[in-house]
């Protein structure tokens, strides 16, 4: 599943492309790929017309602002890719592959395709005057943004005070911290020398800083780098994401060390794969 720094590349690319682009027809391959409204043929009439704005990330979910003719707000179109989504720009006219799932063409017929292989991807509009996460109930359990200030050593410490679940498996709850994935945990953690498996009510303070300070700069890193693309992630030009080259764990299991020479480990976690040096991390 695309983590922060691929949806963080998937925005800049879409900001990129489509701001200032006005929908001109907007067509639904497959129903299921639109949460909101209940009908998709709500969903194409709601966008039709509408001039797209800024994008914004909030953790994986994408949001667009959304503008009327008259230029007054018209609310704000939703995405969260899932496992699979990506989008393509096409500046002409391409037959849709089988996976197709929703297009959005500009009048000048370019065309903006969500493509989702497993088909777990969503998009939504937020009518206007609401909430965006009245509609997008998933936004209401998102912890705050690595990069917020409110996000530091003594907020984990305070979050983690007692618990006994492992480091790693807290790193992915998105209740604690919006957007880290499996890959840029266990990136981290390795970063910050500390075991997936420790009882993440047992670090210190000056632990959790140290896993703070590690965790900001793996994701700026990677975001640097255009996100890491293991399976199936590209941006809207179909390019691969090239973290995964530097990648100093993750999935990187019986291979040494880049740091000591020591085998990397890989054992499940909590139902997710774990990759850690033995030597680097304790």
């Amino acid at each position: 599943m695309p983590e922060l720094p691929e949806v963080e590349t998937v925005r800049r690319g879409l900001e990129h492309q489509t701001s200032g682009l006005v929908i001109d027809r907007v067509e639904v391959l497959r129903a299921r790929a639109i949460a909101s409204p209940e009908d998709p043929a709500d969903f194409c009439r709601a966008l039709r017309g509408l001039c797209v704005g800024r994008w914004h990330r909030r953790g994986k979910y994408l949001l667009a602002d959304l503008e009327a003719p008259d230029g007054s707000p018209a609310g704000r179109w939703g995405v969260h890719l899932r496992m699979t989504g990506q989008f393509l720009w096409l500046a002409e006219d391409r037959p849709p592959c089988p996976h197709t799932r929703v297009r959005v063409w500009s009048g000048g017929g370019e065309e903006l395709r969500f493509v989702d292989t497993r088909s777990f991807g969503q998009m939504w509009w937020v009518p206007p005057g609401v909430d965006d996460d009245v509609v997008m109930g998933g936004l209401r359990r998102l912890g705050p943004e690595p990069f917020a200030t409110e996000f530091n050593g003594a907020y984990l410490r305070q979050r983690l005070k007692g618990s006994r679940r492992p480091i790693k498996n807290a790193l992915l709850d998105q209740s604690l911290v919006a957007g880290v994935g499996n890959i840029y945990a266990d990136e981290s953690l390795f970063a910050a020398g500390i075991l997936p498996q420790t009882p993440s009510g047992r670090l210190p303070l000056s632990r959790l800083e140290r896993l703070h300070l590690a965790l900001v700069e793996v994701l700026e890193t990677s975001i640097g780098a255009g996100g890491t693309t293991f399976s199936d992630f590209r941006d809207l030009q179909g390019t691969n994401g090239n973290y995964g080259g530097q990648a100093w764990v993750y999935r990187r299991g019986g291979s040494a060390c880049r740091r000591c020479g020591t085998v990397i480990l890989r054992e499940k976690l909590g139902g997710r794969s774990s990759h850690w040096c033995p030597r680097c991390q304790s």
